[in-house]
């Protein structure tokens, strides 16, 4: 796979002090005064909808076969299911049907026949949108297909092709084709390079063949730790420096999630009819999830479906954390892992209505759960309504048992840190009123919006810079989404950070943003003070707990520089050279496959740092600047 590119240019950067415009600004930290500590969990991303997330970005060439969609109006291929194209050669005539005749394991199965004449007919996949797969030289590509036939007594040729099939890569035929369903997996080396090719699966014979649960995958280096994760993606998402990363969203609330449907032979789990999706499939679930999390060294929160039952999610909690003794511990080994996931944090629904309901689901849940494992921390998901008489209710009752409350903001406006500010100042306020001394707290596992250029990349600064100044309260801030396939976005959420297509995998601003925070983290939020025409600057500052390292974020949110002087007290003379990083562009600046490095970070030094400076903050731009306690 392409190899990640570093993502900071390190250039050096002297400021203009000389004849310049008298500071308009000014900023006052003093590091000496500790406010509030931030947790390192802080820096989270996630992800939602199964199919064109997981499916169409962590699996290494996804082949969509698991889920076949009903064939469009009546046309040349009617029958042909609509993720798939036609393949016919020579004088073959080809008949096509979406069959729901004994399918493996979904509604349907994708009837291939070739009634008369010379050739081969069949069906060809170009990934998600078409378009098209990527294979490399010389690298080989795994995959499985299930197979059936009447009347057919040739081979099934499963094939790496260019766009048109006018090229082969890598071809082999499955032979002999029973009566019955059968698992065949196969090995393909390519022969050549391809960023828009395809897989094609054909007979070549008279008679008719069924075709179900078709998957491709990558070997080696393009898997991320062997895991069937596309190695790319996994690690630009460690490059970004996540620390937690939270798998939910409204696909936990379809009836048909339910966690035990995702054990097993991926290609055998049962579908079901997702939220956002007619079908969805369970080839990725909980447990592929947190295997992803363990390899890359993430924290790790994941949701279930509130209507799971007692004894179930008890099962769960077993499964995933008990010792290898324990009757789920020995299935979980069974399966292949040994060790416990020693899952911390389970949230119990999503977005649920802040009601009675939720409440008594909630309290039967977490018994069950809490009984096999004590040590796990329980997550609030109803919506955070104030006003509401049973958010009273559920701060009280579930005082002790919840650890954290799921609150969805937005991060698209650039003042949606003063909201986010204002909003957990009143929460805060609101929790140790109703319940005194209690211990429930906060966290962001939705940052929502709908954009993924600069303006969202500073949304989401504010955003951090507002989440870190209730840093004891707030302890984790997850926007979403994590990946975005390119040019797929059908739900209105058009906000990711990490785009992708087959071959190439690239961030977006919001991104940079997160990276920026991530790498200049300190624990100790400390006090600053910030005058600004127009409150367009959103300054966050934080020290190293031997007060030796200070660290300013600042968010300038106006269309202009603002100049600022700045005075630093309570860190001790400031050594001269300090660093910089620091993301701008116009509001609606993207990166693009063509040109995936047009906005990122750019990191220099400056050497004019002190205990009073100047330092000017472009147009819409997000600074960090790192200063130091002279030795």
């Amino acid at each position: 796979m392409n190899q990640i590119r570093a993502i900071i240019a390190v250039v050096v950067f002297l400021a203009p002090i000389a004849n310049a415009a008298e500071p308009a600004a000014a900023i006052k930290i003093d590091a000496g005064k500790v406010l509030n500590h931030v947790t390192p969990l802080m820096y989270g991303s996630c992800i939602e909808d199964v199919n064109h997330e997981i499916f169409g970005g962590l699996y290494a060439q996804m082949i969509f076969g698991e889920s076949f969609e009903e064939p469009p109006a009546k046309n040349s291929t009617d029958g042909l299911s609509g993720m798939w194209d036609a393949v016919q050669t020579g004088e073959a005539t080809p008949r096509f049907t979406w069959d729901a005749d004994r399918p493996i394991n979904s509604a349907r199965s994708q009837k291939i026949e070739l009634l008369r004449g010379e050739g081969t007919v069949g069906v060809a996949n170009r990934g998600l949108n078409r378009w098209g797969l990527t294979f490399r030289e010389g690298r080989t590509y795994s995959g499985l297909l299930y197979l059936r036939q009447i009347g057919y007594d040739g081979a099934v040729t499963v094939a790496l092709q260019s766009a048109d099939g006018k090229q082969n890569y890598a071809a082999e035929r499955l032979a002999p084709i029973g009566a019955d369903w059968k698992r065949y997996e196969f090995n393909l080396k390519s022969s050549g390079a391809d960023t828009n090719a395809r897989f094609a699966v054909w007979i070549d014979k008279p008679g008719a063949c069924w075709v179900d649960q078709v998957f491709l995958s990558g070997t080696g280096d393009e898997l991320f730790h062997n895991l069937p994760i596309r190695g790319d993606i996994g690690r630009m998402l460690q490059d970004q420096g996540l620390t937690v990363l939270r798998y939910g969203g409204c696909m936990v609330n379809a009836p048909g999630y339910r966690w035990k449907n995702m054990l097993g032979n991926r290609d055998r789990r049962p579908q079901y009819k997702g939220w956002w999706y007619p079908q969805s499939t369970n080839g990725f679930g909980i447990e592929e999830f947190l295997q992803f999390c363990e390899a890359a060294k993430f924290e790790k929160v994941f949701a279930i479906n509130i209507e799971e039952s007692p004894e179930d999610a008890a099962d769960m909690v077993e499964y995933l954390n008990g010792p290898a003794t324990s009757q789920g511990g020995a299935r979980r080994a069974a399966s292949g892992h040994l060790e416990p996931y020693r899952v911390k944090y389970i949230e119990i629904g999503n977005e649920e209505t802040t009601g009675n309901h939720y409440l008594e689901r909630f309290k039967l849940l977490y018994e069950s759960m809490h009984a096999r494992d004590p040590s796990i921390q329980f997550i609030i998901a109803a919506w955070w309504e104030p006003d509401n008489p049973a958010a009273r209710r559920i701060v009280q009752e579930l005082d002790g048992k919840a650890a954290l409350w799921d609150v969805h903001i937005g991060g698209d406006d650039l003042r949606e840190g003063r909201r986010t500010d204002a909003l957990f100042t009143r929460m805060e306020k609101l929790v140790h009123d109703w319940a005194p001394n209690s211990k429930l707290k906060a966290c962001v596992l939705e940052e929502n919006g709908g954009r993924h250029d600069v303006q969202r990349a500073l949304g989401h600064a504010c955003v951090l810079n507002a989440t870190q100044r209730h840093g004891d309260f707030v302890l984790m801030d997850c926007p979403a989404n994590c990946l975005q396939p390119w040019k797929q976005n059908d739900n209105g959420w058009d906000q990711g950070q990490v785009f992708f297509t087959s071959g190439q995998v690239w961030a977006m601003p919001p991104f940079y943003a997160q990276q920026m925070a991530t790498a200049n983290h300190l624990p100790c939020r400390v006090a600053s003070e910030v005058k600004c025409p127009n409150d367009e600057l959103d300054v966050t500052a934080t020290r190293g707990e031997d007060g030796s390292t200070l660290v300013m974020k600042i968010v300038n949110i106006g269309d202009h520089p603002h100049r600022a002087s700045i005075e630093i007290a309570g860190l001790g003379p400031v050594d001269p050279h300090g660093e910089m990083t620091s993301l701008s562009g116009k509001l609606k600046d993207v990166n693009l496959p063509d040109s995936p490095d047009r906005i990122r970070s750019i990191r220099s030094s400056f050497e004019h740092a002190g205990e009073r400076f100047d330092y000017e903050f472009p147009e819409y731009s997000y600074t960090v600047l790192k200063l130091k306690r002279k030795p």
